[in-house]
């Protein structure tokens, strides 16, 4: 079984890490099925947030007896120390522990530090002191934060997001974990939902020792695919490479990751999925778009007030009122 060793943590991990974000769209019972396979299966670690509504009590709900088998990472959203605090005791309820392997800062706009007059470093710092944390760490959507993170020294972990659509800074990022000894765990590892070929992504993936992919999971059908990586590893073929370089030809540009940092929206569109609905409607069967659930969801854009919530909260520095009116208007054409 291939592993992955977070850094300085020591943590060993399968490579095929856990996404918890999804199960909060599935009932309890559905989790635990999904969850238990998963363990029974090798999957050792589990990245969950303060932030996914239940996420957090389904997996105490789900694996809360074979604890000290696993490995838990959570988030707090936190802008204060005291908030921290607070989080991390829900946390520590909702999953059934005393505990938290990764304790990560989640998406700041800055990178937290002793003395910046948040206190967010320094409640983290104690509750590793208290036995609460074992390891503190850091998600971001903006490398130049998540880049600061990694030469701070002050981090053990590093999320971001990393497939094989990143670039050479990206790369540079992973380049500097190693160096400094700093876990990397990629999310987004299928750029949420464009990248459809599982195989092609974990063969990739595979390719770096120290990238921990968590690949976030709904049912036991996406399970499937990963573990069926797991079981008999794909190569980078020819086939596979191919696959590859035509998505990289596909979404090279702007396009909307799916992040949802954008949200809420007052006008209730649906932004991180209508945002990017061309390349949906284009790498999926249309009609599974078409449907009227979808066209209500659409048809939302053209009530967009223009605020600027959307594209003032975009990491990736999006137009994502313009990327809204384009996909609106391509849309209406598949419609006809």
């Amino acid at each position: 079984m291939t592993e992955v060793v977070l850094g300085r943590t020591g943590i060993r991990a399968n490579k095929n890490g856990f996404g918890a974000l999804p199960i909060q769209r599935v009932s309890f019972d559905e989790a635990r099925v999904i969850l238990r396979k998963a363990y029974d299966c090798g999957i050792n670690f589990f990245d969950t947030a303060r932030a996914y509504s239940d996420s957090e009590e389904k997996l105490g709900f789900a694996l809360s007896d074979v604890r000290d088998q696993i490995y838990i990472a959570t988030k707090t959203a936190a802008q204060t120390g005291d908030d921290l605090r607070k989080d991390l005791e829900t946390s520590l309820g909702h999953l059934k522990t005393d505990r938290v392997d990764i304790l990560q800062f989640h998406n700041p706009s800055f990178c937290p530090r002793p003395g910046d007059g948040t206190g967010l470093y320094e409640a983290a710092a104690e509750a590793k002191t208290q036995g609460k944390i074992g390891f503190i760490g850091i998600t971001n959507h903006r490398i130049h934060v998540a880049e600061e993170a990694v030469g701070s020294g002050l981090y053990d972990t590093v999320q971001f997001p990393f497939s094989y659509l990143a670039g050479d800074r990206e790369r540079s990022l992973i380049k500097g974990c190693q160096e400094k000894n700093v876990g990397f765990i990629a999310m987004k590892a299928l750029s949420g939902g464009l990248i459809s070929n599982g195989a092609a992504a974990w063969a990739f993936m595979a390719q770096y020792e120290n990238v921990l992919p968590i690949w976030g999971v709904q049912s036991t059908v996406e399970l499937d695919e990963f573990l069926a990586c797991q079981a008999d590893p794909p190569s980078l073929t020819e086939q596979l490479c191919a696959v590859i370089e035509k998505d990289r030809t596909e979404l090279t540009g702007e396009f909307c990751r799916g992040c949802g940092y954008c949200l809420p929206c007052p006008a209730g569109i649906d932004i991180p999925n209508s945002a990017r609905m061309s390349l949906m409607l284009r790498r999926a069967r249309p009609q599974d778009y078409l449907t009227e659930d979808w066209k209500e969801k659409m048809g939302r854009i053209p009530d967009c007030i223009h605020c600027g919530h959307c594209r003032d909260h975009c990491p990736y520095g999006l137009d994502t009122p313009r990327l809204l009116a384009d996909n609106w208007a391509d849309y209406q054409k598949f419609m006809k």
